[in-house]
């Protein structure tokens, strides 16, 4: 009868050194050397040494220790074209709503101006008819 055994613990992702990764980066790179061998003698998967050399090759050092993929320049330029588009589509609805907010707070005002004046006009309408000092 075979053996069954379980796992009782849960492990956690590990975290290399940035100089770790650089001199796994930079022996794999070496003449006669396989990516295999260098991830075997650090006691990692080849996968993930490949990885590394993938985004040493495309970013240097800051893709390696953030963990990050690399984007291009052009990719840059384009997110930041988009987000000043944005900002300027931003900029023009803000203008819209407060023009459109003066614009009615006017009305309202001119309106207000109107009622005051008839109510006004009511008042001393009222004081003659009645026959009433004016006041």
């Amino acid at each position: 009868m075979e053996a069954i055994s379980f796992i009782t613990e849960v492990q956690r992702r590990r975290r290399f050194l940035i100089a770790d990764k650089l001199r796994a980066v930079r022996e794999s790179s070496e003449p006669g050397m396989s990516v295999s061998y260098v991830a075997r003698k650090y006691g990692i998967s080849s996968s993930l040494l490949f990885t590394w050399r993938r985004r040493m090759a495309e970013g240097g050092k800051q893709a390696i220790q953030a963990d990050d993929d690399v984007i291009a320049a052009s990719g840059v330029r384009e997110l930041k074209r988009r987000i000043w588009e944005l900002e300027r589509v931003l900029g023009k609805k803000t203008l819209d709503v407060k023009e459109q907010y003066e614009r009615q707070l006017k009305e309202l005002q001119e309106a207000h101006g109107e009622a005051m004046l008839e109510l006004r006009a009511r008042k001393k309408l009222a004081t003659l008819l009645l026959g009433g000092d004016e006041k």
